[in-house]
């Protein structure tokens, strides 16, 4: 489970900004995402991905959600390479 605070660690480290400048920005941006979230909006927001609330119910604890999300393969297939592997022939049983 990656916490708030691993976040901020894992934003600082890849962006090589200063945790002080990193938290309120990250902060806030989870913030806009709750707050999208709560409204019932999609968010499409790669390379997360595309988040979609499926289903919701209310607690006496709060709501819960339950979402799909779907990324984008990083690394798209190349088609003709499957293609090219299946239409040559194998020579080595000759």
């Amino acid at each position: 489970m990656m916490r708030k605070k691993e976040l901020v660690e894992a934003v600082v480290a890849r962006s090589g900004l200063k945790k002080k400048d990193v938290k309120p920005a990250v902060e806030a941006t989870l913030a806009v995402l709750g707050d999208a979230l709560k409204e019932g909006r999609t968010l499409n927001l790669e390379p997360m991905g595309k988040v979609k609330i499926n289903r919701e119910k209310m607690l006496a604890s709060g709501r819960m959600m339950v979402a799909r999300i779907r990324q984008r393969d990083p690394q798209p297939h190349d088609a003709t390479e499957a293609t090219d592997t299946a239409a040559s022939p194998d020579t080595s049983a000759e």
